[in-house]
């Protein structure tokens, strides 16, 4: 009998009255978040993008922002698909330093 008593004490303690919670008929509104950082990103890259050869950033665009593989992106800008991955190895390597240069570290 104490037993039941002690848990009815218990399961009132942790109960949602207890902790003064109250159910409401509808959730609230969701958060909307906040697209400022990928703005300041997508700024940052285009900057940084603008640094870089014609050629390298013709790369880099077709193969990274429109999804192209290697074959799809010589067959778009017709050039060899070693070119395109010799383009794409030393385009890399100039955005990732431009993005240093700008703060971006990693």
């Amino acid at each position: 009998m104490i037993t039941v008593a002690r848990h009815l004490v218990i399961d009132e303690a942790r109960s949602a009255r207890r902790r003064h919670e109250n159910v409401v008929a509808d959730p609230p509104e969701r958060a909307e978040t906040d697209a400022t950082d990928r703005l300041f990103e997508a700024i940052l890259i285009e900057e940084a993008l603008r640094t870089l050869s014609d050629e390298h950033r013709a790369v880099i665009v077709t193969a990274y922002f429109r999804g192209r593989s290697v074959a799809q992106a010589a067959a778009e800008l017709d050039i060899p698909e070693g070119t395109v991955k010799s383009r794409l190895h030393y385009g890399l390597r100039a955005l990732r330093l431009a993005l240093q240069e700008r703060g971006v570290t990693r």
